[in-house]
């Protein structure tokens, strides 16, 4: 990006703490519903807190390099972060390892659904500008549409059914038991982590812009 301005290096700012605060908060949810679910693995870690640095040290490439390098390359910021579990535990208790995979898109869309009422309450109270097709005015309304906006991404695009994806894990809610056994046979003894993540992106760019002006069309 070739326009560093102190506006470009503000909002780069804006984007990378909500990022953090937002992945954290993810993470933080898939660790607190295992250990209600019986699988300590990842509270032993320091991952049951929204403190971003148990986070960060486990995944700083994705919480960290990734996340600026891609916003400061082509403005927008992708990251990654994980939250360990007893494979053991998934295969004894499928619908328990469902919920928790699902628990991290649900506190995404948890901080998107906060950031509307912060939007709608900031503009009411005339402290930004604000129109859902341009986003908000002023540091604050800014960091409000970026939550919104990036939680509305990242809760989305972590609940397609392709592996390594919450979704490919949240369907186990869905299945019976003995379903459930063969389906983590399939999806856990093949190496279809990068086919997937490939796949996910593919899929989610054609449809997730309708996703994105619903959301804005229903909030707004």
């Amino acid at each position: 990006m070739d326009n560093l301005s102190p506006e470009m290096l503000l909002l780069g700012f804006i984007y990378y703490m909500v990022f953090l605060f937002s992945t954290t908060c993810h993470e933080a949810s898939h660790a607190l519903m295992a250990k209600i679910g019986g699988d300590p693995t990842a509270a032993h870690g320091g991952q049951v807190s929204l403190n971003p640095i148990p986070h960060i040290v486990r995944s700083p490439f994705g919480m960290v390099l990734v996340p600026l390098l891609s916003f400061f390359t082509f403005g927008g910021m992708i990251g990654w972060a994980s939250a360990p579990y007893d494979p053991l535990w998934e295969r004894r208790h499928p619908h328990r390892a469902g919920w928790m995979a699902l628990a991290g898109p649900a506190a995404n869309f948890t901080l998107m659904i906060l950031a509307v009422i912060g939007l709608r309450l900031g503009s009411y109270l005339q402290l930004f500008r604000f129109h859902p097709a341009y986003g908000a005015t002023g540091p604050l309304g800014t960091t409000l549409w970026v939550f919104f906006s990036l939680n509305l991404l990242l809760g989305t695009f972590n609940l397609l059914p392709v592996p390594p994806l919450d979704g490919s894990s949240g369907v186990l809610v869905l299945m019976s038991e003995g379903a459930a056994q063969k389906y983590l046979d399939f999806i856990r003894g093949n190496s279809y982590a990068l086919v997937g993540i490939l796949l996910g992106i593919y899929i989610f760019q054609r449809f997730f812009p309708f996703i994105e002006a619903f959301a804005r069309q229903l909030f707004f």
